[in-house]
């Protein structure tokens, strides 16, 4: 017993040097001594901490799961370049229609009329390019742009230009032999007064001559010989009604033109109404594009003495001489003709005007040339083509690789070069009036233009300039050309999102380099592909477009925009494969506040804000379909439209069959 005593002794003594306590038995012994209250504040207490740390617990994951989502998915672009791209996009769309449905009308239906995206773009550039000529300090003496800022100096001196008020064209009038309806007439030879017209003054009243590159042989240039361009439009293009009234306000305009250079009313009425009989003649002449499309003649080669026999009227090796300097021509120079008949004809009507109304014919020519010089002139003149050309817009409104490929963007070579600047515009003498300034404008540009189809590997001559917001693709030069005026706002800014930039952009370049397919997609351009195939899925994509709505009083051609079509397709197609492939390398992607759209969304909203334009305005010559055409066949059919806008099943933009071209 005793040996028992000091073990529990023992055990009791290392429980209490351990910090242990008392026992469990004990502690629940104490609490069942306590009052009942006490033990139920007891518990009641246990809840409220147990209900406090599960609240805790829920605030803690939702923030971290908003701490997570905004971390990981698109951040919110708040810098002015975003918020003056998501007020654009607040005013040009109509967010209250169905993607799915329209989605034309959800990016550029304004409250009257539609948007015009490249349009507004175009004149921005222009802004620009104005506000930087007209800021002082700009330019510096002795530098190649000085002439540039000179020009636009005497161009809005228009107190100067208004002082010489028909002085100049006067002058130029007397340098062509004069004219017997405002002054003194020297009868001088027809095909004189057409080579100065031609060589000095780039006006080509009766055909067109250009240089081009050879259709087979690309570095080599070769005289092309086409249909002339006309102030008013072709005959056929309108309702006989209608052209009665083109006619009409085109006789007002070159009575006018004839007042305003001193001219006897009589007299002017009488020669501008033979004008228009000349220019009604050479109309009746001109055979469309298609006529000689289905005949398989596009163009004709021929020499300039074998042209003389058949179009005898014109001296056509001291015409082309005189405007091809410095080529050296002769009777054996090889020349593509584009319309034989078309010459024929004309070299006739032009015999016989000569043998009864060479003065009607002189007449024809100065009218011609004084419109045409018009922008260069006192106010008088400039608002009276002003006139003319808002008449005709009224009136003619329809409704609506062997080689690697170079890219070249925002200028030529030449621009990017003080030294290459400052030769580009040494041959340009500017005064003493405008007009003499715009004519030396025109002729250094035409011997520019000359010299370098000369160059033995001459580099590409761009179509546009800098500020232009075109892209295009020459097929002779292999050339894709983006200038600096398409790569602005809102198409393309370095603080856009991503999205943005490519759903622009991207789709605009990729859509251009598309066009070095035309070649494997035209008839015998791909021997080795399987053409039947081709054609099945070339078929396909003109019924569905041919198939699609179209606006009211629109019209267009479905075979006649196939190949554009196919570029639009591609074009969406590919950028948006960039895209999302950036989308998997690179974190970070930023999107437009207030608007709901996710990257993908935001990428398909961007390509059609670069389609937004007016539907009335479509030229009939136009290649391209119709703009809500351009953005609902593009986007019918690309699955991954109707993937990220939830489309349902057999929507406009969701059908149930597809075209699988690229």
């Amino acid at each position: 017993m005793e040996a028992e005593d000091k073990s529990g002794e023992q055990l009791r003594g290392q429980s209490s040097a351990t910090g242990m306590g008392p026992s469990l038995s004990q502690e629940s012994s104490a609490e069942e001594g306590l009052p009942p209250e006490w033990n139920r504040q007891r518990a009641m207490t246990r809840k409220v901490l147990i209900a406090i740390l599960l609240f805790g617990l829920l605030l803690g994951s939702s923030l971290l799961w908003v701490y997570i989502f905004r971390n990981c998915g698109p951040r919110s672009c708040e810098t002015p370049v975003c918020l003056d791209l998501l007020a654009h996009y607040l005013t040009s769309g109509n967010t209250s229609v169905a993607p799915c449905n329209d989605f034309f009308s959800f990016a550029c239906e304004k409250t009257k009329g539609t948007s015009n995206s490249l349009r507004a773009l175009a004149e921005e550039n222009k802004s620009r390019l104005q506000r930087l000529l007209e800021a002082p300090g700009s330019w510096h003496p002795g530098f190649g742009e000085e002439k540039a800022f000179q020009f636009y100096n005497s161009c809005m001196d228009t107190d100067a230009i208004e002082a010489a008020g028909v002085g100049p064209i006067r002058e130029v009038i007397e340098e062509l032999g004069g004219w017997n309806i405002s002054g003194n007439w020297t009868s001088l030879d027809f095909n004189r007064t057409l080579r100065l017209l031609m060589s000095q003054y780039g006006y080509f009243p009766f055909f067109r001559a250009y240089l081009q590159p050879h259709p087979v042989l690309p570095h080599t240039p070769v005289i092309q010989i086409d249909q002339p361009e006309f102030d008013i439009p072709l005959k056929q293009e309108h309702e006989q009604k209608i052209y009665a009234q083109i006619v009409r306000e085109y006789l007002s305009y070159l009575n006018r033109l004839g007042t305003l250079l001193g001219g006897d009313p009589s007299k002017v009425q009488q020669h501008a109404s033979l004008s228009i009989s000349i220019t009604s003649r050479l109309f009746q002449f001109l055979r469309p594009l298609e006529h000689h499309q289905t005949q398989d003649k596009l163009f004709h080669m021929v020499t300039i003495d074998q042209l003389q026999e058949m179009a005898p009227a014109i001296d056509w090796l001291s015409c082309l001489q005189a405007t091809f300097t410095p080529m050296s021509l002769s009777p054996s120079q090889p020349l593509m003709v584009h319309d034989l008949d078309y010459l024929r004809n004309m070299s006739q009507l032009v015999e016989e005007l000569l043998l009864s109304h060479r003065d009607f014919l002189q007449s024809h020519m100065i009218l011609g040339l004084v419109g045409t010089l018009s922008p260069a002139l006192d106010s008088k003149f400039q608002e009276a083509r002003r006139e003319l050309s808002q008449k005709l817009r009224e009136l003619t409104e329809r409704p609506p690789m062997v080689t690697q490929l170079q890219v070249e963007m925002g200028a030529p070579q030449w621009a990017w070069k003080s030294d290459m600047a400052r030769q580009e515009y040494s041959d340009i003498q500017l005064g003493p009036s405008f007009l003499q300034s715009v004519l030396s404008c025109v002729r250094s540009l035409w011997a520019r233009n000359i010299r370098s189809f000369l160059q033995p590997f001459p580099h590409h001559r761009w179509r546009v300039p800098p500020w232009e917001a075109n892209a295009y693709y020459s097929i002779p030069d292999h050339v894709v050309v983006f200038p600096a005026g398409l790569l602005q706002p809102p198409f393309f800014h370095p603080e856009y999102p991503s999205a943005v930039n490519f759903g622009a952009a991207g789709v605009i370049m990729a859509h251009e380099l598309l066009h070095i397919f035309y070649q494997f997609l035209l008839p015998g351009g791909c021997p080795a592909c399987d053409t039947n195939a081709l054609k099945e899925v070339l078929l396909c994509l003109e019924r569905h477009y041919a198939a699609l709505p179209l606006p009211s009083r629109a019209s267009f051609n479905s075979s006649h925009t196939l190949l554009e079509n196919a570029a639009d397709v591609g074009g969406l197609a590919i950028a948006f494969q960039a895209y999302s492939k950036r989308l998997l390398q690179y974190h970070g992607e930023t999107t437009l506040p207030s608007q709901g759209l996710s990257p993908q969304q935001l990428f398909f909203r961007s390509y059609a804000q670069v389609m937004c334009r007016e539907l009335s305005t479509q030229d009939p010559q136009d290649t391209h379909s119709p703009p809500s055409l351009r953005v609902h066949g593009a986007l019918s059919n690309t699955p991954a439209f109707a993937r990220h806008f939830h489309c349902p099943r057999g929507t406009l933009l969701n059908p149930s069959i597809r075209c699988q071209l690229w």
